[in-house]
């Protein structure tokens, strides 16, 4: 069996920007909701079997306690926040497992469950659906891959490297240095991609990097400036490095079959029914039917 990780708060945010506005019997706007439905709908009616799907139930979380200036939800329209809490509920009602996560983020939810799953003999591969670089950190050889569904890239090991410079294990020390904007951390000053992954290459943690830029190796450029900025911004390193590990012991899930997607709940009709999308439950319950005669 192969496992779908589904990066829900990535979904939502590009439907969101991608769909036009809908809102539902109550004028709740719903019209990303009903894109990710559709979208992750098709995947289980291309096959996908054991699925789950990962959100931010609040953008806030442990780690705007470690950096102050971490991301916030501030900026992001309420239209789009407000349907968060549809999308797992009617993800759920769909019987799509959903991860909404409060204390750690979705990343953290996707990277503990892909650990897990990969595990699991019966497991074929694990696929977690996000273009976020975050996640190449979980990409091991061609067991555990990422796929941007959106663009059709799948990511194995080996592509991580090759877009990257850097192994997966050396993707918090890159994103450390570099920053992230999109998570809010600077990164170190001087330290641009190209630097990062001609060091990292070599050294794959920063702590294998030695402190006489002398010893360095010779393929890295302007040794003595890098060095410099990297050890007198040594604590802000390490700190933009722990925002960027993602945590691995966030309850998902108790073993893989609890992922199996078995069709929609009764639950679902009225789902359908409140977004004026009848061709939802029509499609989930043909999908769930068209699985049961598979078993």
């Amino acid at each position: 069996m192969d496992v779908h990780l589904i990066d829900g708060t990535y979904e939502l945010f590009r439907h969101f920007f991608a769909v036009p506005a809908a809102a539902d019997l109550n004028g709740q706007e719903i019209g990303a909701v009903r894109g990710v439905l559709h979208s992750v709908l098709s995947m289980i009616e291309q096959g996908a079997t054991h699925v789950g799907v990962a959100t931010d139930h609040v953008v806030e979380s442990f780690r705007n306690d470690l950096y102050p200036g971490y991301k916030t939800s501030e900026g992001v329209p309420p239209e789009l926040l407000s349907q968060f809490p549809v999308l797992e509920e009617t993800l759920e009602a769909m019987g799509v497992v959903v991860w909404p996560m409060v204390y750690y983020e979705a990343d953290d939810a996707l990277a503990a469950a892909a650990a897990k799953a990969a595990l699991d003999d019966r497991v074929e591969q694990v696929i977690i659906c996000t273009p976020d670089k975050d996640l190449s950190q979980c990409v091991v050889s061609t067991r555990v891959v990422q796929l941007d569904r959106r663009r059709q890239v799948l990511r194995d090991e080996a592509g991580v490297e090759a877009k990257f410079g850097v192994k997966p294990e050396s993707i918090p020390d890159y994103l450390a240095v570099v920053g992230d904007s999109a998570d809010g951390f600077p990164g170190v000053v001087g330290w641009g991609p190209k630097a990062a992954s001609l060091t990292l290459s070599q050294y794959f943690h920063l702590e294998e990097i030695p402190r006489d830029w002398r010893a360095w190796h010779a393929s890295i450029r302007s040794a003595q400036r890098l060095s410099t900025s990297l050890f007198s911004s040594w604590t802000e390193a390490l700190l933009f490095r722990t925002l960027a590990t993602l945590r691995l012991d966030v309850p998902v899930f108790d073993t893989v079959d609890d992922l199996r997607w078995t069709g929609p709940r009764a639950s679902f009709e009225e789902q359908c029914r409140r977004m004026k999308s009848p061709e939802l439950l029509s499609r989930a319950a043909s999908a769930g039917a068209s699985k049961l005669q598979d078993e």
